[in-house]
């Protein structure tokens, strides 16, 4: 089993046996790149392939998938993007940011300290 295959969802696994045909294979790869980017929508996958030309009968291999999905209730699904690659893709801290931080952390501290004591110094009433 290829790489590919082991990442292929079980609609890709279905149609790619009910369609073994070139033209749906790379449809259907298509599909699975495009599911890449809208983070497994469905939904906004298709609607990115039909503004991209697709090989010949790929757009019968398109319908199906989407009204299996549809019937399923699995067309329209937000997957969050897994911790790991959330932390991946995140830049690191360097030592602007974090002294920016401690400025800001001291400068509220200093104004609750100073709020604080005026309030216990001047009592409302």
């Amino acid at each position: 089993m290829t790489d590919t295959e082991q990442r292929a969802s079980l609609y890709e696994i279905i149609l790619r046996r009910e369609h073994p045909s070139g033209s749906a294979i790379r449809t259907l790869d298509m599909v699975v790149r495009e599911l890449g980017y809208t983070q497994d929508n469905l939904r906004e996958a298709l609607a990115h392939l039909e503004k991209t030309p697709l090989p010949p009968g790929g757009e019968r291999v398109l319908s199906e998938l989407k009204l299996r999905a549809w019937l399923a209730g699995v067309d329209n699904l937000r997957t969050p993007v897994p911790p790991e690659e959330l932390r991946a893709s995140l830049p690191p801290l360097d030592w602007a940011e974090i002294g920016i931080a401690i400025m800001l952390g001291g400068s509220a501290l200093i104004v609750f300290v100073l709020g604080l004591w005026v309030t216990i110094r001047h009592p409302v009433g």
